[in-house]
């Protein structure tokens, strides 16, 4: 007896067209139940754009479900929002995901309550922040969510970052490998699988990609869509050759960087160059409070770490700490930092240099030859980050124009993403069973790219939808 076939909807509310905002719903057209895939805020010039406080298409009080695929901001910083529209849900993530959410959303709330014109901080308060906290449940990866009416939600680890997951929805049981349709409809499909951001594996921290072999439809980012990044030797030799020439400059060395993963890898890899006598002791600032928060929550979870960064933990390496390391928790230790001579090396938040203590020291430092900024990550149009990484000569900082002098250096292989054709490669690993595939959070370039190079080396039927579009499927 053949299996009765369920009908879905997709509708893309954001993060479609652009690399920041994730926001998916999931609707199961026969019973009427939601769910929502991430809900992030669209990041640019501004840590939150004018468009996150536009209507959302779905009623947050009809939403039953809530999904993380990971806690970047960019997939969660509209959770008060949700909370305070109405939605009490459950919100359902990784366990390491739900206990990095709470400083994360903190520290948004900081910068955004100070929006009264939006009403920000009647949005972003300690008790919507800690409601949310009360309707989050942890799982592991791997485990089985019954969700009833024949539909089942599973965590499967992304390496992107520590809790990081790719959401398979499953219905009817075990997917069945189906030919593709060459016609490009969306036929009888089995598995559902939203990548959020896939890691640039292999992580020094982080346990590989995992595998998805049986899928029937993709929802998968594109941020590096049309890029591929150096190979991980080269990356690191390339840090070895920047902190050395800073040595020698006697300048001040500047890491922008993402207090969440970018950081933790950052440290662990200069751990290593340090132990190893790679490269001259100087002094290391690492100057993010939310990054310090985030760094003891990593500790915590070292049993989510690779095989080896687990073994150097065995044999009682604290993986991200050396000599020479300072972290600078108060704001007084911050400012002290331009007292202190050169050469020396500042880490701070944050990566696009949108926000955060960076800016206070590109402020400082970046008019003087001698100095060095080092990005590692991807840099959002609009951003000051863009903005210095297309070589601009002058940048307005704080209302200040400052020249930029210094050197400008970019590192493609610490991205947290992968590259085109490894964005390629995971695919590639379903293509037997794949029907169509979503391609989302990519900047149109990147996103359209990587369309057709599914399209031209695998002959997938792959689409970059919308913000705002809806898809049908029958599964």
């Amino acid at each position: 007896m053949a299996e009765s076939s369920k009908k879905l909807k997709i509708t893309f509310c954001s993060g479609a067209q652009s690399v920041t905002g994730a926001n998916y719903l999931l609707e199961d057209l026969e019973t009427g139940r939601k769910f929502l895939i991430d809900c992030g805020l669209v990041q640019g010039e501004k840590i939150a754009e004018d468009t996150n406080w536009q209507p959302l298409p779905y009623d947050p009080k009809e939403i039953e479900i809530l999904f993380i695929t990971h806690v970047h901001i960019d997939h969660i910083g509209r959770i008060p929002r949700l909370i305070n529209e109405g939605f009490k849900g459950k919100i359902y993530s990784t366990l390491p995901s739900k206990d990095l959410a709470y400083p994360m959303l903190e520290d948004t709330m900081n910068i955004l309550k100070r929006d009264t014109i939006h009403g920000l901080d009647k949005i972003y308060t300690e008790e919507n922040i800690k409601k949310a906290m009360n309707l989050w449940q942890g799982f592991l990866f791997r485990e089985t969510i019954d969700l009833g009416d024949g539909l089942t939600a599973t965590f499967r680890n992304s390496g992107h970052i520590l809790g990081s997951a790719m959401i398979e929805f499953q219905v009817n049981g075990p997917s069945t490998k189906l030919p593709r349709q060459s016609s490009g409809q969306i036929g009888a499909g089995k598995k559902i699988v939203f990548t959020g951001d896939l890691g640039n594996s292999p992580s020094p921290i982080l346990p590989d990609t995992e595998e998805i072999t049986d899928a029937d439809y993709l929802i998968m980012e594109s941020v590096y869509g049309d890029k591929n990044h150096e190979s991980k030797s080269e990356r690191k030799k390339k840090l070895e050759e920047v902190i050395e020439d800073n040595t020698k400059r006697k300048g001040t060395l500047m890491i922008p960087t993402f207090s969440l993963e970018r950081t933790q890898e950052l440290l662990f890899e200069i751990n290593d160059l340090i132990e190893n006598n790679r490269v001259p002791m100087v002094p290391f600032f690492l100057d993010s409070p939310l990054a310090i928060k985030l760094t003891d929550i990593y500790r915590k979870y070292s049993d989510y770490f690779n095989d080896i960064a687990r073994q150097k933990i065995k044999a009682g390496d604290d993986i991200f700490v050396f000599p020479g390391l300072k972290e600078t928790m108060e704001t007084e230790q911050s400012k002290m930092i331009l007292k202190m001579a050169n050469p020396k090396i500042i880490i701070a938040g944050s990566g696009m240099s949108s926000g955060g203590r960076i800016i206070h020291h590109e402020k400082n430092y970046l008019p003087d030859p001698n100095n060095t900024i080092l990005l590692t990550g991807y840099q959002s149009v609009g951003t000051l980050g863009r903005l210095i990484e297309e070589g601009v000569k002058q940048v307005r900082i704080e209302g200040t124009e400052v020249p930029i002098r210094a050197r400008i250096v970019k590192i493609e292989g610490y991205s947290g993403h992968k590259d085109s054709d490894n964005l390629l490669k995971f695919v590639q690993n379903t293509s037997e069973t794949i029907k169509k595939v979503f391609i989302v959070m990519g900047e149109p370039k990147s996103a359209l790219f990587l369309v057709q190079k599914l399209r031209d080396y695998l002959a997938i039927d792959a689409v970059n939808p919308k913000d705002g579009e809806s898809v049908e499927i029958d599964v």
